[in-house]
């Protein structure tokens, strides 16, 4: 009698082997998923102390803060600071700017601090018919495209949970400083001109009485501050926050409503003006404007395309940069006007577990 051996699974057998790999890739795939975003965060978090540790090295250099709001300006220009510019950046540089040599980032800062010959598109001449061969040290106004330094993206800028990238933003940076808990002193920054502008200080003689009472932040529009100013310690004062940059999807933690009524004391008086008076978040999905919101200049609607969280660096105007404590975490943006003026902007981020904040002291 001849006996065989059977060499192969049956078909039960089989079909059971898959249900138990499936389950198995089921249960590890979140564990997987979890210890990549884990990854993550600790490496958003250490970008974070890269800052501190730059900021605090800038200090002991110079016994102050980098200025949010700096670099040139046309000294005998009458028209609205806010105004872009080929030839100055209209004090319109953010206090990131000048933590680049503290931060491994020497070679951009000597790009920027001194003339730039060339453009990368090969012209000559820049929007408005200004020759920008070669560009003025400090380059022009940050929103201006041809102007290298300004589209470069610096990875310590940026948390890995972010997937922002490209197109319509400039060089993405996921980490603000803060202007305190109101956005009132903060409109000098982006308002109709800087406290130190003779022609705004003299049409708004309450402007820099506000801006004093008002900048309760670590770093102040276009002022000057050090560790000596922060008087509730460095260690229980918020230096800088995270922010998600704008994904064109209408978050409304990433793209500022206008208020109806385009009135600055609006949102200063009420911090969820926004929310309460415009009732604009889609009730459907509760992390977005409604989808009938479109871009535009009107009240009511979204800050242009370009105007989304964090493209730009470069630029001190708030919902680029800056961040407040008056709301908390991922709640929405909220301006009056256009970028240039008051946008409430809370700290926000795209990892579970809230926003990392940086304390003055360097913690984390």
């Amino acid at each position: 009698m001849h006996h065989f051996t059977r060499k192969a699974f049956t078909l039960v057998e089989l079909l059971v082997v898959i249900a138990i790999i499936g389950v198995l890739v089921g249960l590890l795939l979140p564990a997987v998923q979890a210890a990549r975003e884990a990854a993550r965060r600790m490496s958003c978090g250490n970008n974070f102390k890269q800052l501190g540790l730059a900021t605090h090295n800038y200090h002991a250099a110079y016994d102050k803060l980098p200025q949010h709001g700096t670099g040139t300006a046309i000294e005998d220009r009458t028209t609205d600071w806010a105004q872009s510019s080929n030839i100055a950046t209209n004090r319109r540089l953010s206090a990131l700017v000048g933590l680049l040599p503290f931060m491994e980032q020497q070679a951009l800062w000597e790009r920027i601090s001194a003339p730039l010959v060339g453009r990368t598109d090969g012209q000559t001449i820049a929007p408005g018919g200004i020759a920008t061969s070669p560009w003025p040290a400090m380059g022009p106004t940050p929103q201006i495209i041809q102007y290298p330094p300004w589209a470069t993206e610096i990875a310590t800028l940026r948390c890995p949970s972010d997937p922002g990238f490209g197109l319509p933003a400039l060089g993405r940076t996921n980490y603000a400083v803060c202007l305190g808990d109101t956005s009132d002193g903060a409109s000098i920054l982006g308002g109709r001109g800087t406290i130190l502008s003779v022609v705004n200080t003299t049409s708004n003689p309450t402007w820099p009485v506000r801006a004093t009472a008002n900048n309760r932040g670590v770093f102040k529009p276009q002022q000057q501050t050090g560790f000596r100013d922060i008087l509730d310690g460095t260690a229980n004062t918020i230096m800088m926050g995270e922010i998600a940059t704008d994904l064109g999807d209408k978050d409304i933690r990433t793209r500022s409503i206008r208020g109806q009524a385009v009135n600055t004391q609006n949102i200063v008086d009420n911090p969820t003006y926004c929310r309460s008076t415009n009732n604009r978040i889609d009730p459907l999905r509760p992390r977005f404007w409604d989808p009938t919101v479109v871009d535009g200049t009107a009240a009511g609607n979204l800050l242009g395309t370009l105007h989304g969280r964090g493209f730009q660096w470069a630029s001190s105007f708030l919902p680029f940069t800056a961040m407040f404590t008056v709301l908390p975490p991922n709640a929405e943006l909220c301006g009056a006007g256009s970028e240039s003026q008051v946008v409430l902007a809370p700290p926000s981020s795209r990892h579970q577990g809230g926003v990392h904040v940086l304390m003055a002291d360097g913690a984390v």
